[in-house]
């Protein structure tokens, strides 16, 4: 099959993944820019699998200050060198994060960073509201599971939907930077602040 340089340049500009990427997915999927999206997904996540074990002890602390200047982030992005951490890819990212932060106002970075004695209490009100409905006790439980995961896209960053594209979690966004950039990305730590909070 034949792929065009113009649907090459298409998938490449949707997805910043390279031009030979972009040409592979295309083979790949047979010409369907849907499918060719979705295999430069997998191979992003198989990527960031593999560099997942690597240091990441270079990066930047970004700063945004929110227009009206009420609301602001600061956010420490690890990555594995100095030259990614100057990168344009790299400070995109950093700003898509520190404007997530900004606006979902998250309390950890990943759900290990929970208090355990906060989601035992969370848990616990779930169940109460559920038996409270009425809910048969068998499926309580899944109730629970389903309500907690809801508070964890609440409160955990990388389980929150992105901002920019409710159709991707934040650790989507960061798989997808991993792919993209050729190293292991961590978002280390954030702090929030709003006037008068």
């Amino acid at each position: 099959m034949e792929i065009s340089a113009k649907q090459v340049k298409e998938l490449r500009e949707m997805t910043g993944a390279g031009m030979m990427d972009c040409k592979k997915a295309l083979l790949e999927s047979e010409g369907d820019t849907e499918k060719a999206v979705a295999v430069l997904r997998k191979q992003g996540l198989s990527k960031a699998a593999k560099k997942a074990d690597r240091s990441a002890n270079e990066g930047i602390i970004y700063s945004y200050i929110h227009p009206g200047s009420k609301l602001g982030v600061l956010v420490e992005v690890n990555c594995e060198t100095d030259f990614v951490a100057r990168t344009e890819d790299f400070q995109t990212f950093s700003k898509d994060i520190a404007m997530q932060i900004a606006a979902a106002s998250p309390l950890v970075v990943e759900r290990g960073q929970l208090d355990p004695a906060l989601v035992e209490k969370e848990r616990e009100i779930y169940k109460t509201q559920a038996l409270e409905e009425g809910k048969p006790e068998k499926v309580v439980e899944k109730i629970v599971d389903g309500r907690l995961e809801k508070y964890y896209q609440e409160v955990v960053l990388l389980d929150q939907p992105f901002i920019k594209d409710q159709d991707l979690f934040v650790k989507d966004l960061l798989t997808n930077a991993i792919g993209k950039m050729g190293e292991n990305i961590k978002i280390k730590r954030f702090a929030r602040f709003r006037l008068g909070e």
